[in-house]
């Protein structure tokens, strides 16, 4: 699972399905965000429109029902008989009867009255509408009848009752107002006049502001009182908002909610729309399941795409890796056919090429004779010219840099760079460090590659120490060894770390790694190698760690060499120990 999730078919998979995806939720996101905007914009124009269109309503509204109401405090006949006083039983009775019928030619010039009551300053009443008329006999006590007493003629509206104000008989809804009759002659109040209708007109003007099902409406007076709605009988008074003061329109967007009010010139009063988010955001809540629906598709269409272009990538360059294993096992036979895109193609013939390279040098090397040393070393030079093969490297990590295949050329220039660093070697050849370090980074770099990135590189090397001399082939040998034999086998993330340390005068060059390490015997048994009590063990680059081990101690004593420490499961630390002077100088 560990390799899976290494491999560059899976990481080119995650990265082409993450850039498809975000830029598709990116999109998305986007358009839903402005959607809603607009969807919002458009929202609060309409309830705009729609409160001031309300607000037209109960003007109208306003006029005729002023109009019904100056019919009896104009009328100068009925005035006139409210105002006269006499003693005798028949004046009386047909003043009565012609008030009655004066109120009520008024009552049967409209369908939406329910009741007329005029009540005059002396206790008298005159009502018209139910045949049974009973007053209530506290009506002086009632908020509306002070109202109606202090409007100073004009006139006021009292609001929506769910039955009427004075007739206690009359149970229906009506819609109350009302003002003063005047004795013009005199100029003072004689009485009031209560109207009593239909609620409907008010009712319907109120329902014309609802922007959906769960919306409330509501009517009220300027001091926040609650006066009537067409959605909540007796709703949470606690719950409607604060009105202002110095301004006519209000439309507030809460977290839950949108409310629109506005002022009623006539009145002072306000109507109020209070909707719910799920009444407003029901076409936001069809745009989020159709992106819902069409963002998952595409997700499968870019995770199938994603599949099929990484395989595409992969493919081949797996071919060229598990061909490469063969090769580091000493298998050149194998030869890697792949058709793939032209970058590809061109790193697979190389590598072709460079393997059948390779594999006729072995083959002359192992015609050379062993006998001699320098003999086998001049017979290879007279069958490999090293510069062809830098050339021939360097050119190969050209074409690649063309290509724009970077991670390859850097391979490839690895492997030449560590080829000419190799094939100049004479006996005793030194080195500053920094030089040994560049070298072994090229080392690294292929080994990187080659490991799928199970391998984590730490350095820490103190700057004063990178001018100093030390002997060619210090470091590689020992990073290979823990490569090798340490990291490589590791089904989890491998950490290699290079630094340096100062103690006693010595500078210790470590490689430690967190592979498996070596058990007792192990390591008892190297470490009598590198005395030279066991058997030799070199590596196949020729230069072991007995060999470079022997070579610190013949150049700088027998205090100096090789440090090993392993432990089972944890790992292994290496430590180069090399003298330096009193003043922290390497001895060279």
């Amino acid at each position: 699972m560990r390799n899976g999730f290494h491999s560059i078919h899976y990481r080119l998979f995650l990265l082409f399905l993450f850039c498809m995806s975000s830029i598709l939720l990116s999109v998305s996101l986007l358009y839903y965000n402005r959607t809603t905007e607009q969807l919002h914009e458009k929202i609060s124009d309409l309830s705009q429109k729609n409160v001031a269109q309300t607000a037209g309503l109960f003007t109208l509204l306003y006029k005729g029902y002023d109009a019904l109401s100056k019919s009896l405090s104009n009328n100068f006949e009925m005035i006139r008989l409210l105002n006269e006083t006499t003693d005798e039983p028949a004046v009386a009775y047909i003043n009565e009867q012609t008030i009655t019928n004066i109120i009520g030619s008024i009552f049967y010039s409209r369908d939406d009255l329910v009741g007329i009551h005029v009540i005059t300053d002396k206790g008298k009443i005159y009502n018209y509408g139910n045949y049974m008329n009973v007053v209530d006999p506290h009506y002086k006590t009632t908020d509306w009848y002070k109202q109606l007493q202090a409007s100073s003629g004009k006139m006021v509206w009292l609001g929506v009752y769910e039955h009427s104000l004075i007739d206690q008989v009359e149970d229906s809804p009506v819609f109350a107002f009302g003002r003063q009759i005047f004795d013009l002659n005199e100029h003072k109040p004689i009485g009031i006049v209560l109207y009593e209708t239909n609620p409907e007109p008010v009712l319907d003007a109120l329902d014309n502001l609802k922007l959906g099902a769960h919306s409330q409406v509501y009517l009220m007076s300027q001091d926040g009182r609650f006066v009537s709605s067409a959605t909540d009988p007796t709703p949470a008074v606690e719950n409607l908002p604060a009105l202002p003061d110095y301004e006519d329109v209000m439309v507030k967007q809460e977290t839950d909610r949108l409310i629109v009010a506005s002022k009623l010139s006539f009145s002072g009063w306000w109507v109020m729309s209070i909707t719910p988010d799920k009444d407003l955001n029901v076409e936001l809540v069809e745009m989020k399941r159709y992106l819902l629906i069409v963002i998952s598709i595409l997700i499968l269409v870019s995770t199938l795409i994603a599949f099929i272009v990484s395989r595409t990538i992969s493919s081949p360059l797996k071919k060229v890796i598990r061909e490469m294993r063969q090769v580091e096992v000493g298998n050149f036979r194998g030869m890697v056919n792949v058709s793939s895109y032209q970058e590809i193609n061109i790193l697979v013939a190389a590598f072709n090429r460079m393997v059948r390279r390779i594999e006729e040098l072995i083959e002359r090397v192992k015609l050379s004779s062993v006998s001699e040393k320098n003999a086998e070393l001049q017979a290879l030079q007279s069958q490999v010219n090293p510069h062809f093969l830098y050339n021939t490297l360097d050119m190969i990590y050209w074409m690649l840099d063309e290509e724009g295949n970077e991670q390859l050329g850097e391979l490839v220039l690895s492997l030449s760079s560590m080829f000419r660093y190799s094939s100049h070697w004479e006996d005793g050849a030194e080195v500053t460090l920094a030089e040994e370090l560049e070298q072994t980074g090229h080392y690294l770099a292929i080994i990187s590659i080659r490991l799928e990135g199970r391998l984590q590189i730490v350095t820490d090397i103190g700057e004063r120490w990178l001018d100093i001399k030390v002997p060619k082939m210090t470091v590689q040998p020992v990073i290979e060894n823990a490569v090798k034999h340490g990291l490589e086998p590791l089904d989890r993330q491998g950490i290699l770390k290079v630094y340096t340390c100062e103690e006693d005068n010595i500078l210790k060059l470590v490689v430690e790694d967190n592979g498996n390490g070596m058990t007792e015997t192990e390591l008892a048994h190297l470490l009598n190698s590198l005395d030279g009590r066991g058997p030799r063990e070199s590596g196949k680059s020729g230069i072991g760690l007995q060999n470079l081990h022997r070579r610190l101690q013949h150049m700088f004593g027998e205090s100096y060499g090789l440090q090993i420490q392993s432990y089972p499961g944890t790992g292994t630390r290496v430590s180069i120990l090399l003298p330096l002077t009193g003043e922290g100088d390497l001895i060279t």
